[in-house]
Parts: C-alpha cells; sequence; structure tokens
C-alpha cells in the first residue's frame, strides 16, 4: 500500500520544508518593505469587477493571487462564467461564488497537483504554444495563493507509489576480446584522435581510447560508444555536432565514425541478463514518482525561465507575473535534455514592451537578485562573455552577468556606475570560481550591501569596490536577452538550465535552500527487491534526474518499504551496482564499494535506511523514454554473488618524450597575484585592475616557458610599470615602501651617495626573496640597476632633472625588477 515520504532537499536529506516567507519580509537592506503585489491583468472582466467584496481574507487571497490572472477572456474568463460552462469559478458578478467553485480544482498543500494544472497541461484552452509552460505558471498562480493563505507552511510530503514489474530485458553488450572493435572503429580513432588521447602525448588528455594498448583503448571507448543507436554514440556527437577536432568536414567525418560503430554493432548479438547476477527490478525514468513538492524560495521572483519546453524557439517566462516575458531563440542553439538551453553563440531575447515589466518592479523595490544555473563550455571566454543582460546594445545596460575566464563579471548601471555598468564586480582570479561545469549562481544588488556574488550557495567573498547607488538612471527601453545583445560580439558559449529574476534580495538562507533544491525534474525510482528478501513491497529507492543531454544522475538511495507495518531483519547491502539497458554500466558505480546493514533499529517507517549520501553519474543510451535501469548487488540478505576483481590490463610501455625544461613562468593570474604582493598595491585598485583587463590576453596563459614569447614579455613590463608608477603616486604607499628616500629632491643629487641605496635596498631586498635557491644574484642585480639609474640621472641640472624627474627613475628602477625574470619564473 502507499506509504507517504517527505522529500529532502536535492542531495541531502529526505524532508524538504517549504517554510512561507511573511509578505512583509525583509529585502537586503533594513529597511522593511511591502513586496510588490501581483500585477493587476489588463483583460475585462477584472478590471471592472463590481461585485461583493470578498467574504474573508483567504477569498481575498485567492482573487489576487489566482482570480485575477485565469478570469480574463484569453483564459477561462470566456466559458467558466456565469450561465456558462461548470465549474464557474472565473465569474465575475461574486468572487465568493467563483472561490466556492475552486475548491474541487485546486491542491493547496501540493498546487502542482491541481486539477487546473493538469487540465491546462493536457493543451485544454492553454494560452501559449506550450502546455508544459501553461501548466508551470498555473502552478506558481496557485502557489501564490496558498502562500498568501499559509497552506505551504509545513513539510510537503510525496506519496512513493509502487511501480510496474518489470524484468530486466536483454540487450548488447561489449565482447571481451577487443578484435572487433580493433577492425571497425579503433584504426578511426588512432589515425585521428592519437594527438591528445594516449598516455603517450606530449600532453595526454583522458580518455586514452586511442592508446597503443588495444585493451587500454578499448576499455577507454566503451562508455562512448552506443551499440543500440550508434548515431547517438558520445564520438559520434562530438564530431558531428559539437566539431570536435574534425579531419575533414565534421558532418561527414561524424558519419564515418558512426558507421564503424554500426559494423561494430552489427557483429554483436543480443545477450540475456546474467542469471548470476542478484537483481532488482527494472523501470524506466518515467516510471518513478516525480519528486516535485516545493523547496525553493520564489516569493518575490518577477521572471523565470526553465526551459522545459524541449523545441521550438520560445523559452517562456513562467514565473506567473504578468506581462510574461518570453524569450526568442535565434543563432546557434540547443535545447539541453532534462530541461535547459545550449549557447554557442547564439541568444534568447525578449520583447523591449514585456522587459519593462523588470524596470517597473525592480526600481519599485530598490533591489533585485539574479539567478542562474548555467554550465559554461569552457574558461577562456572573455568580453565579459554576456550570459544575462537587461541591455540596450554593445556599450549600454542596466545590468549584464558576464564571464571572463575563470571570474565572473556583474556590471550594474546605478548613480555611482556608467551607463555600460562599469567599474564592474569580478570574482577573484586567483579563486577560480568560474568552472566548466553547472554552477548556481546568484548575483544581489541593494543599496546597503552592494553588488554580491554566491556560487554554489557560498558567498565569493568579493567586495564591491562601488558604493551602492539608486538605480533612477535605467533605460525602460532595454531588452533582457541571454547570452550577446549583439552578434558576434562578446558571446557566450554554455548550457543554462534555469534563470530567475527577483526583484528582492535572496538571503544567505534563500540561496542554499534554491541550491539545495536543485534544478531539473526528479523522480524517485523504486526498484522493487522484495523477491530478494523476506519483506514485502520492499525496495531500495535513488532520486534520479537526467543530468544533461548525456548522462542521469543518481543520488542518495535509501531502503523502504511500503507496506503499513512491515517487519524487517538484519538485511547486508553490499556491492551494488546500476545497471541499464540489460548490463550494468561501465561508468560510475561508486556504490559498488557499499558495505551497509538494514535493520529494524535503523529503519522508520516515513523516511526508512539511509543506504548512502553518495551520487553518481550514468551515461544516457537510448534516452529517458527508453532507457531501462536495474540494479544488481553482491549481497543482499542471504543472496550471494561473489566476484572476482579483473586483473586490470598492465600499462602501455611509455615512449621517451621530448626532455621538457625545469622551470616554467607565472600565468596571467599569477603574475598579477605576484605583483601586487612585491609592489604592496592592492590588485583591485583602480588603475592597476584596468591596466590588467586590457592586457589579461597578452600575458602567459600556460606555465610552458618554452611558449613565452616577446608579446608576452611586453605585456609584463606594461603591467610593472602600471604597478610601480601606482605605488610611486601613492603617498602612503610611496612614504611605506621607501621611507628613508627624499622625493623631493631633483634627480640630479637624489640618488647620490647613500640615498641612492636607501631607494635600491626597498626595491632589492622585496623582490628578490633569499628563502628561494634559484634566485638572481642580487649583486648582479644592484650593478644592473645602479648602471641604469646612471644613464637616466645624467640630466645636468635643467628643468628635465626636476623632482618629477626623481619620481620617473625609481619608477623605472622599480619596474626593471620587477617586470624580470626574478618574479616571472617559477
Amino acid at each position: 500500500m502507499p506509504q507517504n515520504i517527505t522529500r529532502a532537499s536535492a542531495f541531502r536529506c529526505l524532508t524538504i520544508i517549504s517554510f512561507i516567507i511573511a509578505l512583509f519580509a525583509c529585502g537586503g537592506s533594513d529597511t522593511v518593505v511591502e513586496p510588490n503585489p501581483l500585477p493587476p491583468p489588463t483583460e475585462q472582466p477584472v478590471v471592472n469587477y463590481t461585485g461583493p467584496a470578498p467574504s474573508t481574507d483567504d477569498v481575498a487571497n485567492f482573487k489576487q493571487a489566482l482570480w485575477d490572472n485565469i478570469a480574463t477572456v484569453e483564459r477561462c474568463g470566456a466559458c467558466h462564467t456565469q450561465g456558462a460552462q461548470s465549474p464557474t469559478f472565473a465569474r465575475n458578478d461574486d468572487i465568493n461564488l467563483a472561490y466556492a467553485d475552486t475548491g474541487n480544482l485546486v491542491e493547496l498543500s501540493q498546487p502542482s497537483e491541481s486539477r487546473l494544472v493538469s487540465k491546462v497541461a493536457g493543451g485544454h484552452n492553454c494560452w501559449l504554444t506550450s502546455g508544459t509552460a501553461c501548466a508551470d505558471i498555473m502552478t506558481a498562480w496557485i502557489t501564490e495563493w496558498a502562500s498568501s493563505s499559509e497552506q505551504l507552511n509545513q513539510a510537503t510530503e510525496i506519496e512513493l507509489q509502487a511501480p510496474p514489474i518489470n524484468i530486466p530485458g536483454a540487450t548488447k553488450n561489449f565482447p571481451e576480446s577487443p578484435a572487433l572493435f580493433e577492425s571497425t572503429v579503433y584504426p578511426l580513432l588512432q589515425t585521428y584522435c592519437a594527438s591528445c588521447h594516449t598516455n603517450s602525448a606530449t600532453i595526454p588528455i583522458s580518455p586514452y581510447f586511442s592508446s597503443s594498448d588495444i585493451n587500454e583503448a578499448y576499455e577507454a571507448a566503451k562508455d562512448r560508444i552506443n551499440l543500440d543507436a550508434p548515431a547517438n554514440s558520445r564520438f559520434v556527437v562530438r564530431l558531428r555536432d559539437e566539431f570536435h577536432n574534425c579531419w575533414s568536414d565534421c558532418e561527414s567525418d561524424g558519419t564515418t565514425l558512426q558507421e564503424a560503430i554500426e559494423s561494430l554493432a552489427d557483429g554483436i548479438e543480443l545477450t540475456e541478463l546474467d542469471p548470476n547476477l542478484i537483481s532488482s527490478n527494472a523501470l524506466s525514468l518515467f516510471e518513478g514518482t516525480l519528486a516535485s513538492g516545493g523547496g525553493r524560495y520564489e516569493q518575490n521572483t518577477i521572471a523565470k525561465w526553465e526551459f522545459k519546453t524541449g523545441s521550438g524557439n520560445t523559452a517562456f517566462d513562467t514565473s506567473g507575473i504578468d506581462p510574461a516575458l518570453d524569450l526568442t531563440l535565434s543563432g546557434t542553439y540547443n535545447w539541453v535534455g532534462g530541461y535547459g538551453i545550449q549557447l554557442n553563440g547564439g541568444k534568447a531575447q525578449g520583447s523591449t514592451s514585456n522587459s519593462k515589466k523588470l524596470y517597473d518592479l525592480i526600481l519599485g523595490s530598490g533591489e533585485f537578485a539574479i539567478e542562474a544555473w548555467v554550465a559554461p563550455a569552457n574558461v577562456t571566454q572573455e568580453g565579459p562573455a554576456r550570459i544575462v543582460s537587461y541591455s540596450g546594445g554593445r556599450d549600454r545596460r542596466n545590468f549584464t552577468l558576464g564571464q571572463t575566464l575563470y571570474n565572473y563579471d556583474m556590471l550594474l548601471r546605478s548613480a555611482n556606475t556608467d551607463i555600460n555598468g562599469e567599474p564592474a564586480l569580478s570574482t577573484e582570479d586567483a579563486a577560480e570560481v568560474l568552472q566548466a561545469a553547472l554552477q548556481h549562481v546568484v548575483v544581489n544588488y541593494d543599496a546597503n550591501n552592494r553588488r554580491r556574488i554566491y556560487v554554489n550557495g557560498e558567498y565569493t567573498g568579493d567586495v564591491d569596490p562601488i558604493e551602492g547607488g539608486n538605480l533612477l538612471d535605467w533605460d525602460d527601453s532595454f531588452a533582457f536577452v541571454l547570452g550577446s545583445e549583439v552578434s558576434g560580439e562578446s558571446e557566450w558559449a554554455g548550457t543554462i538550465r534555469m534563470v530567475a529574476i527577483h526583484n528582492r534580495t535572496l538571503s544567505d538562507d534563500e540561496i542554499i535552500k534554491n541550491f539545495d533544491a536543485g534544478v531539473g525534474q526528479q523522480y524517485y525510482l523504486l526498484f522493487g527487491v522484495s523477491d530478494l528478501i523476506d519483506v514485502p513491497d520492499s525496495y531500495i529507492v535513488f532520486e534520479v534526474s537526467q543530468f544533461d543531454s548525456f548522462s542521469y544522475l543518481f543520488a542518495e538511495p535509501f531502503f523502504i518499504s511500503l507496506d503499513s507495518s512491515p517487519t524487517i531483519p538484519d538485511i547486508s547491502v553490499q556491492g551494488m551496482r546500476i545497471g541499464i539497458n540489460g548490463r550494468e554500466s561501465f561508468a560510475g558505480q561508486v556504490f559498488s564499494t557499499l558495505d551497509t546493514r538494514i535493520s529494524a533499529d535503523s529503519y522508520s517507517p516515513i523516511s526508512g535506511t539511509a543506504l548512502s549520501r553518495q551520487g553518481t553519474i550514468i551515461p544516457l543510451e537510448k534516452g529517458p523514454e527508453l532507457d531501462e535501469f536495474f540494479l544488481t548487488f553482491e549481497v543482499l540478505g542471504n543472496n550471494r554473488n561473489v566476484r572476482v576483481a579483473a586483473t586490470p590490463p598492465a600499462p602501455a610501455e611509455q615512449s621517451d618524450l621530448t626532455p621538457q625544461p625545469d622551470i616554467g613562468t607565472k600565468h596571467f593570474s599569477e603574475i598579477n597575484a605576484s605583483m601586487s604582493v612585491l609592489t604592496t598595491v592592492p590588485m583591485n585598485t583602480p588603475s592597476v585592475h584596468n591596466t590588467f583587463v586590457q592586457l589579461k590576453q597578452q600575458l602567459p596563459s600556460v606555465t610552458d616557458i618554452t611558449s613565452f614569447l616577446a608579446s608576452n614579455q611586453m605585456a609584463v613590463t606594461q603591467l610593472a610599470i602600471r604597478y610601480c608608477d601606482t605605488l610611486v603616486e601613492t603617498d602612503s604607499l610611496r612614504n611605506a615602501y621607501f621611507p628613508d628616500f627624499d622625493f623631493n629632491q631633483p634627480a640630479n643629487t637624489a640618488f647620490s651617495g647613500e640615498a641612492r641605496n636607501n631607494m635600491l635596498d626597498p626595491i632589492i631586498s622585496t623582490m628578490l626573496q633569499s628563502n628561494i635557491e634559484t634566485q638572481a644574484d642580487s649583486m648582479l642585480v644592484r650593478g644592473e640597476i645602479n648602471q641604469l639609474v646612471d644613464r637616466l640621472t645624467s640630466c645636468g641640472t635643467g628643468s628635465n632633472c626636476n623632482a618629477q624627474y626623481t619620481r620617473t627613475v625609481v619608477k623605472a628602477s622599480c619596474a626593471a625588477v620587477l617586470g624580470s625574470a626574478t618574479m616571472l619564473i617559477q
């Protein structure tokens, strides 16, 4: 029989608490403010409602949150009114009667399960081209009503339902011998991929599917080959769709590799599941229990895009706040499985008229938050490359969240920044918080706390150097856009899974709550094991979601019985593996080392027994509708299947490589950090920061000294000059660094006698650290700088040799050491 179970926030525990924040919640400042109400709809008969007043607060909440939105003629008000079609929940003569007719149509404790939601999801009078988008918007309206009525101020329960009983089916498996692979796919891989994907390459890149050792190559290639659907093999997709290392025409090359994989698959017969395996029942993703029920904080969400449509060229705004800011996709883009869009120079842009709701609702509060789940394609993008913008072109914007290499950047137009939102707030170079992986990013802004950036639930610690200001200079004619607003300029490549705009800042707890809630559609997969243990209606349950277009995420397994009063014996669980399409997956078997026990003491009727807090990625094969999953065990209760670990193949013989240098150079961020330390000039000082941003692309990007170019040295020299100039021209820094040198003397006398040492000693002692074994000889460096000073001060007694020129000589001496190998080599 069904059992109620409370779900955890994603990747943590098994309880979702959907707390309702009071309508007079505090924003990012100390001022108590009232959140903006839902905008009133613009269609009749809502504006002209003249019937009886709401009889209770709940009826008033119903009218404001739901009825004002659905009673318009293009939605439900054309049919479900008095004297027309029943139920008359959109009637306009008496809001109390409309309220009474809505009772059986909504589930305030679980809005997504409401009858109104399922009707529009099925296409019934959906006012958009996507039933999914209509369902999400209807859910948002009902959720707003439930929140106002305090119907969600309790744990949201998810009822696990027993899935159908399926036996794992047969599929094609890779043979033990690599002979067939060697004669079909391997020749192409070895011919075109061996420059990188071998362990003997100059820069080896794993996996080594082009290895000279056929056994090593075969094992590395398996999870990139789909025997049931060769066209969906990762090898083929990388060439055909992602243009990775094509050797001629990418589409043609992808077809060639696909044909090779088809030849491999044609030579493999279907095999049944090994009868010696201890296996659970099987089920597909959509046969699981939908793991919905809230978990996110969205009290002040004014726009949201979840990309659930999966096709077409429209990304729908499902916030429920009118006007809907739907985005039109153009350029190079793809829909991503598991909800999302992939941009590779493309964009998704809203109209200027509908974008104006951001202007109206954010200026009203004076604060806002940008929230996004993004996965940058790489860490080499600059510009900054535009991710989320409210902009009027290349050099005009209200705000932009962007990427520069390993950094997130936030440009914001305010009373204290320019029309382009500069100076920007960027995350620290050395922290490298931006990675080419799925990340949850939040940017808060209010005048008191300024701009604050959060990544994966944590504040980055980057302090906004610009005082907070009002937003009255914003332009309401700009458009909201994901990607670059101008084709060919500052384009961003990566995947966007969700974006939300809030007209209040998010608190630290709310940010963590939304991060924990995760992104995408998640299911509980109940793998039946009743026939293996003496417990009726027993299951091992995983929380599973489609991670991207190529994989699934399996997380936090637990054991539970749906029987009302089960007797739980002592059950041993060891060596659990995840199977897909009749065989154990070749990747992601992190639970193969599981060794735990289930007992009456550890079992809870509500949450069962947790088996692990880990998660893993399993490669997608046929797609979420066709892939069939099951579990296998080495030990489950009294069932045993002892496995002998296979002997790993011997590593391939290493080839002799070209001797590599023992020393290297610092890369761009290390150079910047080193110069800051050696001069005591902070990296965020505007003069040096702006110079670094301009020179970053010209500075070394790798530490290989053989790749160091003359252009790299020119950039190092220019950055060193800027640091030394800032040091000498900043009174406090100059006086602390050169306490005994008189900068008021003319250059022809300032460096005479001991005075010269008073200038040289701080530079030499600070920039040539004595605890480094390979440091340059300080006396030789001193001699070189002395010669430089002699040349520069042979200026006689004219006006060119004044005290200002003394500063120039000190800057030159400083830059000569700072920009040399003493700083650069590591």
